[in-house]
């Protein structure tokens, strides 16, 4: 007797039907998987038959074949375990199959039949809620989750025993209520009131915040540059739910995603160490999952002491800040994961760290600062938009009681800028000025005179490349919008070529 059973794989960040046939003959006893499985695919034989046999039904004898279909499609992950389960009782009678009909199943066995949690689920009940599926059977411990998707009914399931009777009618479950989506007002991180000192790298970064821009912090040890990035994203605006559904799905396939927490409401801040390999930063695997910049979509990714990473490690960073987006290539195909990221960086001047320090001499030679500094290359340097010097804070400012300017007072500053840019850039599909490229650039930054022959200056005096001319004219824009102004001036000129690095890209 043969029955089907639909389920789901993921694709990078999709879902894909995958059609769970099975097979029951006469002849002797065996359970052979096929159509691409992995090694935790093929070892679901094991565990469905434990757990049928535990949750008190009959393990059906004879030949059964398992085909996941279609077979060019690589399977992978214990989230096979339960509808195989229920096509091996469906093909042995002790089910009708017709109970199946409009679900979706997934869910990974345990021995004794209990279902166990699974990566993936939004993009799972994404899909099934398009493809015209009634209801997604699934964990109960991801059920949160899959209630985000509207027009779907969500089952949870605790055990194979209480799914047998819920689809026999026996004792039926009851399905999760949709989740209400509502996105928060606190979005986590430190605060700059608590940062003494350093107000011009406080407004340098409420710039990189008001745009999406990328930073670069130079400065001796113990200046604030971590505690700067790390208070970064109590400026930045609120996320949309749009927003907070796409970050929400990485986390997902990445099975990152806390079970207390099915939406993730706070913008993401990935601080991965500088030991990272690359595929640690930008994905990989024999089957492609997403990296620290993936991970950081929408949100900030903060790379401390930046020239102690691999060369290589950093140069694969150019093209995502370029197009938001990274593309990895295997064998059997290529993946893609967005990574819409602001880059925040921080590294010393020098090995030793106070090169240029007006209290403490620095015991590096020249040859093995410029070395320390080539670490960093020049490509990579022109994509940040920001340069900052932090200098050592004052001891007065430390010992100060006075608390700076709350972050909650910034981030409204910046969620003004980012709404003008929205209306700006609505019809072209962008959110900041961080993401404009040169024809939009044309289109919503137009130039006085007076800006134009500041830039040629500028362009001439700091040896400015094309990519750091248009850059700066993005900062630009942004600082004009965090003042409200329409057109940009020369000063919003001048302090946007204010962050450009002084020595050539």
């Amino acid at each position: 007797m043969l029955a089907k059973v639909h389920s789901c794989a993921i694709v990078g960040l999709e879902g894909a039907i995958v059609e769970v046939e099975v097979d029951t003959a006469r002849g002797l006893p065996r359970f052979a998987i096929v159509g691409l499985p992995d090694t935790a695919v093929q070892e679901s034989r094991e565990r469905v038959m434990s757990a049928i046999k535990n949750a008190g039904m009959t393990f059906p004898g004879g030949h059964l074949t398992v085909n996941l279909a279609p077979a060019s499609l690589r399977k992978e992950g214990p989230a096979y375990d339960l509808p195989i389960a229920l096509g091996a009782l469906a093909a042995s009678g002790q089910l009708r199959p017709e109970w199946l009909d409009g679900s979706l199943v997934v869910g990974e066995l345990s021995l004794d039949g209990s279902v166990r949690h699974v990566a993936g689920i939004l993009p799972m009940a994404a899909l099934a809620a398009k493809k015209g599926f009634r209801q997604i059977l699934l964990p109960a411990a991801d059920a949160a989750e899959a209630s985000l998707v509207e027009g779907l009914e969500v089952v949870p399931v605790d055990s194979l025993t209480a799914l047998v009777n819920h689809l026999s009618g026996v004792r039926r479950l009851k399905p999760v209520p949709p989740l209400r989506l509502e996105m928060t007002t606190d979005p986590g991180g430190g605060d700059f009131r608590e940062v003494r000192g350093q107000e011009h790298v406080k407004r340098a970064l409420e710039v990189a915040a008001g745009g999406g821009h990328n930073a670069l912090m130079v400065g001796p040890p113990g200046a604030g540059k971590t505690l700067l990035a790390r208070s970064l994203p109590s400026i930045l605006p609120t996320m949309t739910l749009t927003e907070a559904l796409d970050v929400t799905r990485i986390y997902s396939v990445a099975d990152l995603l806390p079970q207390e927490t099915p939406l993730l409401r706070a913008r993401p801040f990935r601080a991965p160490h500088h030991t990272i390999s690359h595929a640690g930063l930008v994905g990989g695997g024999s089957w492609p999952r997403p990296g620290e910049i993936s991970l950081a979509h929408r949100g900030v990714l903060f790379l401390d002491e930046l020239p102690e990473f691999g060369t290589r490690v950093l140069e694969v960073l150019r093209q995502p800040l370029e197009d938001h987006v990274v593309t990895i290539s295997r064998a059997r195909g290529s993946l893609s994961f967005p990574a819409n990221f602001m880059l925040v960086a921080a590294m010393n001047p020098c090995p030793c760290g106070y090169a240029g320090d007006m209290t403490r001499d620095c015991t590096c030679s020249p040859a093995t600062i410029q070395r320390y500094q080539k670490r960093i290359s020049g490509p990579l340097l022109d994509r940040i938009d920001i340069h900052l010097e932090v200098p050592r804070v004052e001891v007065d400012k430390l010992g100060d009681d006075r608390l700076g300017e709350p972050s909650e007072a910034i981030r409204l500053r910046v969620e003004g800028a980012r709404g003008r840019q929205r209306e700006r850039l609505e019809t072209v599909s962008m959110v900041c000025n961080a993401e404009m490229g040169p024809a939009e650039i044309r289109q919503f930054c137009r130039l006085a005179e007076p800006c134009r022959a500041l830039l040629r200056t500028a362009m001439a005096q700091l040896q400015l490349t094309a990519r750091a001319y248009h850059r700066v004219i993005k900062v630009a824009r942004t600082i004009a919008d965090l003042a409200g102004e329409a057109e940009i001036g020369p000063v919003h000129l001048a302090e946007a070529l204010q962050y450009r690095a002084r020595r050539a890209a």
